[in-house]
């Protein structure tokens, strides 16, 4: 079933509800989304000849315009590219030449035209809309089979270049199922706020709101404001978000300094990267039990596991704190392992590369048959993340497989080094890698940014690993720095940090 049957379908419920909103405005109700998107549809298909199947990609900032474009995309039978609009041109111009897109929407990014391939039509809204008041709406939208693909997300690309991973009808419509079931229920006064890239994780969560006719709100920033959120959530009410962990912290760090509490706010979905223990207490101190992990990946959507706010709130559980420093349970259309190199399933409390199979996982990679057979094997996708199960089937991430420091033969997992340092009140970020060394193999170097003018001294952060981790564990030297350096999507580049201790040996 085409994903934009469930926009229509909302329009006929409820035509005058509030569908989107630039800030505090209403632009559009229900009625008038869905029948923007059927003229963008329309519109695709006499002026730009697009077909079934064919790749439309979008390169903007969020706007309400940014849904109105997936959903006419959708309405044409066609599959969405959306590209993270912090990109270089050059890196854009590489997923839309890959992807073979037909058309990219931009809005004023002229250079893109100069490195496009001809095939290519570039769409510029700032010039443009993408609907003339001649458009002839498409009645209803293109049947669409449950394996035909929606969305082509392009993956981060810290090393070499971006993958396309192709996501079906029948892949999105398990994620949204699966979010009522084991994140969170939707409401129709809910109002999601998108502050992360609706090319992501924010807007892969549009369809849940749409089902239930929620509001969507994209900020007036079109991004993540840490100021703007205390102010705009207590006057929307009821707000949902998805943010990332580095989001959340500078949130905290912004409510605390204005005394914002939380009001307003119904539920903070956080994931995409790591969450540390001491931060998640923090936030939930300030803003109180709002909280809900997901772990996914683009070729997972959204959808490995979850930890409910249940057990993010819950202090009488014996081992709250491990729950709380795990990523919770399996969701419920997935099957989850931890397994050796060999994909034998390890016991639990072993470490191991954590595999997955369900209903989300991607049809493979686009026009990569050899990255698809080396992730997906026996109908297994292989994360390339490591982590334990324990006995009630709480997963709890380590590491990255390539960000295994193995010292003296010993396996360390940075992540455990990085919880500890976050105890000490002085460490703001951390970042562990490992540093060749002609005498252990590898041994452990921490990056850190402090929370003070008055950096902790190399010999009181030792003492405080001693006091938590085994002394094997602990870094032999602490690098200071203003910031770590973040890709466009606010993931720590260990790549560079790992490049920079070896350029110093």
């Amino acid at each position: 079933m085409n994903l934009a049957e469930w926009l229509v379908r909302t329009a006929r419920r409820v035509p005058d509800a509030p569908a989107l909103l630039s800030g505090e405005t209403v632009v559009a109700t229900y009625c008038e989304f869905a029948r923007n998107a059927a003229r963008i549809g329309g519109f695709l298909r006499a002026h730009h000849k697009v077909e079934p199947g064919d790749r439309v990609a979008i390169f903007m900032k969020n706007s309400t315009a940014y849904l109105e474009l997936l959903y006419g995309i959708w309405f044409a039978g066609a599959v969405a590219v959306p590209i993270n609009a912090k990109l270089h041109p050059r890196e854009a111009a590489f997923i839309v030449e890959d992807s073979g897109s037909k058309v990219l929407f931009v809005s004023g990014a002229d250079a893109l035209r100069l490195s496009l391939p001809s095939t290519c039509t570039v769409h510029d809204l700032e010039a443009e809309p993408a609907f003339d008041a001649e458009s002839k709406a498409l009645a209803a939208p293109e049947p669409r089979a449950p394996d035909d693909l929606a969305w082509l997300f392009y993956t981060s690309g810290t090393t070499g270049k971006p993958k396309g991973v192709m996501l079906t009808n029948a892949n999105l419509h398990a994620m949204t199922y699966a979010y009522f079931v084991d994140v969170d229920d939707v409401l129709a006064e809910d109002a999601a706020v998108y502050a992360a890239p609706l090319s992501h994780g924010a807007g892969l969560y549009n369809f849940m709101h749409v089902l239930r006719g929620s509001r969507h709100v994209v900020p007036l920033s079109a991004g993540f404001d840490a100021m703007e959120l205390c102010a705009l959530a207590p006057r929307l009410g009821s707000v949902t978000l998805f943010a990332a962990p580095t989001m959340i912290s500078r949130w905290l760090a912004a409510a605390r300094q204005s005394g914002y509490s939380g009001e307003g706010l119904r539920t903070i979905t956080y994931g995409g990267g790591p969450m540390y223990l001491a931060d998640i207490e923090a936030a939930v101190a300030q803003f109180g039990p709002r909280f809900v992990q997901i772990y996914g990946q683009g070729e997972c959507p959204m959808t490995i596991t979850s930890l409910p706010r249940a057990d993010i709130e819950d202090r009488a559980q014996p081992r709250w704190r491990e729950r709380l420093a795990s990523v919770g349970p399996a969701q419920s259309c997935v099957s989850v392992r931890v397994v050796d190199a060999d994909g034998t399933e390890l016991p639990a409390g072993e470490i191991g590369e954590i595999v997955v199979s369900g209903a989300p996982v991607m049809k493979g990679y686009w026009n990569n048959p050899e990255a698809t057979a080396h992730s997906i094997r026996d109908g297994w996708l292989w994360t390339g993340d490591m982590g334990t199960l324990d006995e009630d089937g709480y997963l709890t991430l380590r590491d990255r497989s390539k960000d295994v420091i193995i010292s003296g033969g010993t396996n360390i997992y940075p992540r455990e080094v990085e919880e500890a340092l976050l105890m000490h009140p002085a460490v703001s970020e951390v970042s562990v890698v490992g540093r060749p060394s002609s005498e252990w193999g590898e041994e452990v170097v921490a990056f850190i940014v402090a929370s003070s003018k008055e950096p902790p001294s190399p010999d009181e952060l030792d003492a405080h690993c001693r006091s938590l981790i085994a002394g094997f564990k602990r870094p032999r030297d602490y690098i200071f720095e203003t910031a770590l350096p973040k890709n466009n999507y606010g993931k720590v580049l260990k790549t560079e940090l790992r490049a920079r201790v070896s350029h110093s040996v």
